[in-house]
């Protein structure tokens, strides 16, 4: 089974610096390939010198992380798409584990690592943790991290366990499932492409896994920093076009309505914070959504006439269990 790990970046030089050569001799049984998206910063220039081994694939231009990844993927020939971000530690042995369910269970899309914080070693990482859920709202959450609560690893999830969604800083999806899904959508740029993908290849009918006894370390925020205004747009936009393109109808009319609501609220706490920008970004993100909603019927038509699964998310709300029941961890949360 041919493996290629595929870096994307985009004026990430002082990560590439300190990362990828770890990288590369932690990956032996594997091509490594770096997908530049249109760098001005010397990254491409910077690992023709000093990682010659490396393959770089230039695009040219910010095509994000969506887009640039589906772009980059095409150029390349392998069973596996080990996508991994620029801002990932890894250690020797952390490949084979992901590979290998791939190779011997062809019912499995995509499998993750435990991610935990290249910060804070002892502590789960924000994307991804080990592994990712949706509730029946969309709000997504993770073993180990449930909203801005992130756990110290304790070894409490190092089971092996089906997800509904792996992560984007570092995940190894089937080659074939990724183009049968038809990729990452562009719109989505950056954010929660990753679950958008996932819940498609559930639809599908695969399965996602976590597998902890691979470990990485993700550094975090290596791109647009976790209290950008920007990534704030993102999440909210992507996150209802996440629901509208994948959930069951007329279900999805209810939870949008919901979701207004609740954004709105959102948006107030933001303006009790200070945070008026952000507050913004969610009005933005709602009318960049209205806007897309043509868009998004016609993709509906035209999956309609594809069999698909119906894909089961997490029953509950994980804002009342969070905000009302006080439960800040995922082992306090119900089956």
């Amino acid at each position: 089974m041919e493996v290629a790990v595929a870096v994307l970046a985009y004026n990430n030089l002082n990560h590439l610096m300190r990362y990828l050569p770890d990288l590369i001799s932690c990956s032996q049984n594997a091509r490594v390939v770096v997908i530049d998206n249109g760098s001005t910063d010397g990254s491409v220039e910077w690992i023709r010198e000093h990682c010659p081994a490396v393959d770089v694939i230039e695009l040219g231009n910010n095509f994000g992380f969506a887009d640039g990844y589906n772009r980059g993927l095409k150029q390349i020939k392998s069973d596996v798409y080990l996508l991994i971000n620029s801002d990932v530690r890894v250690n020797k042995g952390w490949l084979e584990p992901l590979t290998n369910w791939l190779e011997k269970e062809p019912g499995i899309a995509a499998v993750q690592p435990k991610i935990l914080s290249d910060r804070q070693p002892d502590r789960f990482e924000y994307a991804g943790a080990a592994g990712g859920f949706v509730d029946w709202l969309g709000y997504p959450f993770c073993r180990g991290r449930i909203l801005e609560t992130l756990e110290i690893d304790l070894g409490q999830y190092d089971s092996v366990t089906e997800v509904h969604w792996t992560s984007g800083a570092c995940m190894a999806v089937r080659a074939r499932a990724f183009e049968e899904s038809g990729g990452f959508d562009p719109v989505f740029f950056a954010h929660q492409e990753e679950i958008d993908l996932c819940w498609r290849l559930r639809k599908l009918g695969y399965k996602l896994i976590c597998e902890p006894k691979s470990v990485v370390y993700h550094l975090g925020g290596g791109t647009l920093s976790y209290h950008s205004p920007r990534k704030t747009f993102l999440n909210f936009r992507n996150n209802l076009l996440m629901l509208s393109k994948n959930m069951d109808f007329p279900r999805v009319i209810f939870v949008i309505f919901i979701r207004l609501i609740l954004d709105g609220i959102a948006g107030i706490k933001f303006l009790i914070e200070g945070k008026v920008l952000h507050s913004w970004m969610i009005v933005k993100a709602h009318f960049s959504f209205y806007r897309l909603i043509p868009k998004v019927v016609k993709y509906r038509r035209f999956r309609s006439t594809t069999k698909l699964n119906s894909v089961k998310l997490w029953p509950r709300s994980i804002l009342s269990e969070y905000f009302l029941k006080r439960k800040r961890t995922f082992s306090q949360l119900p089956a």
